[in-house]
């Protein structure tokens, strides 16, 4: 991994690049007007553009950049002020003042709504296992400005992890988090933004075992929630009663402590 900067650099750009190469403890590659694919061949590397408004994650030899963006949490926020429903939610039982930990963050849509719902008195962590990916939701969370104080407060408030879930959960006591989400790569790809494509070749896609449930189980107090294709088998496989919904290309699967 380097760091770069967008085609038309600027002063400003180029410092901001060397402050986060030094913080990634990554090199710095000034951009000289080469494009960014050649720089990747030259490096053999991926890297992080820094543009004027955003940064960019490009995996090695990608033209297809990964850019933080709220996605689907901005309408869904919208629509759980005004009453109506969303499924998350609804799986998960969120209330104010609850503790959860995301261990798939991604975007970190389902975690900006956990942490509207949870409010100011409530906890979100989401773990994220790819370090580079962690970095750049990390500063999108603190610096996306929606125009919506309460969508940008709930954003602010999430602890981002650079950690993947089966060690951050061995390393947690028993019960110490209301509950525990999981949100996996589909066994049947639904991605579709231009975000969410490039997310897919980044992410990491390790699947879930039985010891990584019995974990969440372990350190939920009241619930583990899983998302997944409606075709996935692994509601059935690790014990989860499924929410299904008519006509929708994901369910949500529950095992609920009490």
């Amino acid at each position: 991994m380097f760091v770069t900067t967008a085609g038309r650099t600027t002063q400003e750009m180029i410092i901001e690049a060397k402050k986060i190469a030094e913080h990634l403890q990554v090199p710095y590659l000034p951009r000289k007007k080469r494009s960014i694919n050649l720089i990747q061949q030259q490096a053999d590397s991926g890297c992080i553009v820094v543009g004027k408004e955003q940064l960019e994650l490009f995996e090695r030899n990608s033209v297809e950049p990964f850019f933080f963006h709220p996605n689907s949490a901005m309408f869904r926020i919208k629509r759980l002020i005004n009453g109506e429903y969303d499924p998350y939610a609804d799986a998960a039982k969120l209330t104010k003042g609850m503790t959860v930990l995301d261990c798939t963050l991604g975007l970190a849509s389902d975690a900006i709504v956990a942490s509207f719902l949870v409010g100011r008195q409530g906890r979100v962590i989401g773990l994220e296992g790819e370090k580079y990916l962690a970095y750049l939701v990390k500063r999108g969370l603190k610096t996306w400005e929606s125009g919506i104080p309460f969508m940008d407060d709930a954003m602010s408030r999430i602890h981002v992890i650079d950690k993947e879930a089966l060690s951050f959960l061995r390393e947690q006591e028993d019960e110490s988090v209301d509950c525990v989400y999981f949100d996996p790569m589909f066994e049947e790809k639904i991605l579709e933004s231009n975000g969410i494509k490039a997310l897919g070749h980044i992410a990491i896609h390790d699947n879930l075992t039985h010891e990584i449930i019995n974990e969440a189980i372990r350190v939920a107090k009241l619930r583990v929630v899983l998302k997944d294709h409606f075709k996935s088998l692994r509601f059935e496989k690790y014990g989860f009663q499924v929410l299904r919904r008519k006509t929708a290309k994901f369910h949500f699967g529950v095992i609920e402590k009490n």
